[in-house]
């Protein structure tokens, strides 16, 4: 049976996983959160207080590690070896190591590897930064989504403040602007927008316009 697969690619907070969860709701698809995975990773190296620029130590550690999700209100529940790590990658410190642990070759390869054993067995909306061009370049909807630094920031000091979090909105800025270089000139699976990818544009759109765009375009591609 061939699986829909939907992939939402696109820098740090420019809507991703919230318009990727609501369509998985909508279209009663599996949602994949790879950002979450490759969190969960970075969390780990520091719960074993390994280095997360130490790229052997870190890739070590892999087999070990068993990622799994859970459905919850109202985000999807994330657990490391059984224990609940939602909050926890959410961190300032998984935040700022992230880029780098997902850029080891180990790591992606392990990652790449489970989340398209994923989409071949259920239909999918997954979002990340390399699912169009890396692991799921046949996909038959690709949407890129970005949004301007600022207005990325302020998104990202929301949420922090409302899990009592006071990362300063200059700190979020230059660390926003840092990950999306990290991110797009690193030499595995950089962030790069798909050739067959729909660019949208979030600043200035709400959640709601936004899903409603993304909705359009996956009704014309799947039609």
């Amino acid at each position: 049976m061939m699986t829909i697969q939907i992939a939402i690619d696109g820098p740090a907070s420019a809507g991703k996983s919230t318009i990727a969860k609501i369509l998985a709701n909508k279209l009663n698809y599996v949602y994949v959160d790879t950002g979450a995975m490759y969190r969960a990773i970075t969390l780990a190296a520091f719960n074993a207080q390994i280095d997360p620029n130490n790229e052997q130590a870190v890739s070590a550690l892999l087999p070990e590690l068993e990622i799994t999700f859970a459905p919850g209100e109202p985000v999807q529940r994330v657990y490391l070896n059984g224990q609940e790590i939602t909050d926890a990658i959410r961190s300032t410190a998984v935040t700022a190591n992230v880029s780098a642990v997902s850029s080891y070759a180990a790591v992606r390869s392990s990652m790449t590897k489970l989340q398209q054993e994923i989409a071949q067995t259920s239909n999918v909306v997954m979002d990340g930064r390399d699912i169009g061009t890396t692991v799921l370049p046949k996909a038959q909807v690709k949407i890129f989504l970005i949004a301007s630094v600022l207005e990325r920031a302020e998104r990202r000091f929301k949420e922090n403040q409302a899990k009592g979090m006071n990362t300063s909105l200059a700190e979020l800025e230059a660390a926003i602007e840092k990950r999306d270089y990290l991110d797009s000139h690193r030499e595995i699976s950089p962030l790069k927008k798909a050739d067959d990818a729909v660019e949208v544009d979030t600043t200035g759109h709400s959640i709601e316009e936004v899903v409603a765009i993304v909705e359009a375009i996956i009704a014309d591609k799947t039609k």
